[in-house]
């Protein structure tokens, strides 16, 4: 048995010192990551020098900065990403993921390279990257209660636990999002609402959530317009949902082809280089694309691209974010996906307009982007509660942003079954021929 309940392992006194210790730690984690993030941003696309934490968006200073330095910037991030990850390959110990962490008996994460690891996707998402930062706080929390766990001699399924607390508390504290920490806890890394998970879950992330605020202020990640939902936008988040979720299931699997196939060898820092140099001559016309997405997402709840932009925005995020990890670039996938689903939205729901007008664009970003998270990361009661948290978006608006979650993730986990099927069919096929092949004849 485990703490928080019935006979503990280890004394509950000890649990729960390490457990505000973690939420502590994955706080300042978070804070200071995310103020590295902010600095390398201002510095590298020189706005807002006077404030680490101001009022000028990331969007703003790249937009207002030139386009050499665009492109110089991206350049440059190329050869840090393909340099850096490559050393961390071929140097490092062998890197070590918080769910095999959290899920494998004896599996840790090695300090020196996941420090590196960390560094690297905060410098290169701060330099332009078009992948998210959200991984880089929840190892560094991972890592942090881990070792905060063996510290204190806590055992082993408790330490899975707090180590899974640690990184939902780093996600807490890099965005604010106490309910939306404690939930990825429950619901992605260890998969139970038990009482032992839930109480360490939540106390952590609120514990991380308000330490980070210290440093980053009581900030909400996007500002949402005051809309009112209205039924219209309710029929279309019922039928357009599914849409979402067959296009959010295909990014998925082409993100895990690329991850698949992403080089490793002398190949890495190549095409690392290649691609950032690419993605920067494009944020010459279109320095949106540039950065996690968070941009583009707030123009789409904001309402203020056309159709033609947003189109033309969609297929280029898209195309860098999977580029640049076939290139072997690391980041995460949440803020890209809230932006690609902003961008699908305002395309589906500007056509829908010209037939039944009257919904706001911005309505129709916020119900798509949480269903399109929902099945690309398939965390559906995760990205309902981060989308709220984000956004503060008025809770009338839960009635379309579930309808078109339950439809997003409905047809996902379809497409999921078909694919899984015709695998083992596959699978089957062949050692049918196999089986069915003569065995070659003996010469006389």
């Amino acid at each position: 048995m485990t703490a928080f309940g019935s006979p503990a392992k280890t004394p509950w006194p000890v649990l729960a010192i390490a457990t505000v210790l973690t939420g502590v730690a994955s706080g300042l984690a978070g804070m200071l990551l995310s103020l590295l993030l902010h600095f390398i941003q201002h510095l590298a696309y020189d706005y807002s020098l006077g404030a680490v934490i101001g009022r000028e968006s990331f969007l703003e200073g790249v937009t207002a900065s030139s386009s050499l330095r665009r492109f110089v910037a991206l350049s440059f991030c190329g050869l840090v990403a393909g340099i850096g990850w490559w050393a961390v390959y071929h140097l490092g110990r062998p890197l070590v993921s918080v769910g095999k962490a959290v899920s494998a008996l004896g599996a840790r994460m090695p300090a020196l390279a996941t420090t590196a690891h960390v560094l690297l996707q905060i410098i290169t998402v701060a330099m332009g990257s078009p992948l998210g930062r959200e991984v880089a706080p929840r190892e560094m929390g991972a890592l942090l209660a881990a070792n905060l766990s063996r510290f204190l001699r806590i055992t082993e399924d408790e330490q899975r636990i707090l180590i899974a607390c640690g990184a939902g508390a780093g996600l807490a504290a890099a965005y604010n999002v106490p309910f939306g920490g404690a939930m990825f806890v429950l619901e992605t890394l260890l998969g139970t609402f038990n009482l032992t998970a839930v109480i360490p879950a939540i106390t952590t992330s609120v514990i991380a959530a308000y330490v980070a605020r210290i440093g980053l202020g009581n900030q909400t990640q996007y500002v949402f317009p005051n809309l009112v939902m209205t039924p219209p936008l309710v029929i279309w988040a019922i039928l357009t949902g599914p849409l979402f979720g067959f296009a959010a299931y295909r990014f998925a699997k082409a993100v895990s082809a690329a991850r698949s196939h992403a080089p490793r060898d002398w190949r890495l820092p190549v095409s690392c280089f290649a691609i950032f140099v690419a993605i920067g001559a494009l944020a010459v016309p279109f320095p949106q694309i540039l950065g996690n997405g968070k941009g583009i997402a707030q123009l789409g709840f904001n309402g203020d691209m056309s159709n033609s932009l947003a189109a033309t925005l969609l297929v280029l995020r898209v195309s860098i974010t999977i580029g640049a990890l076939r290139a072997g670039a690391w980041g995460g996938l949440l803020t890209p996906s809230v932006a690609a689903g902003a961008l699908l939205a305002t395309v589906i729901g500007g056509i829908w307009s010209l037939a039944w007008p009257g919904v706001a664009p911005g309505a129709f970003a916020i119900v798509g982007a949480a269903a399109f998270v929902a099945t690309s990361m398939r965390m559906p009661m995760v990205a309902v509660i981060l989308i709220i948290e984000f956004t503060h978006v008025d809770p009338n608006f839960m009635i379309p942003i579930l309808f078109a979650v339950v439809g997003s993730i409905s047809i996902g986990e379809l497409c999921s079954l078909k694919d899984r099927a015709a695998k083992q069919q596959a699978i089957e096929d062949r050692q049918l021929s196999i089986v069915s092949v003569p065995p070659p004849r003996s010469p006389n």
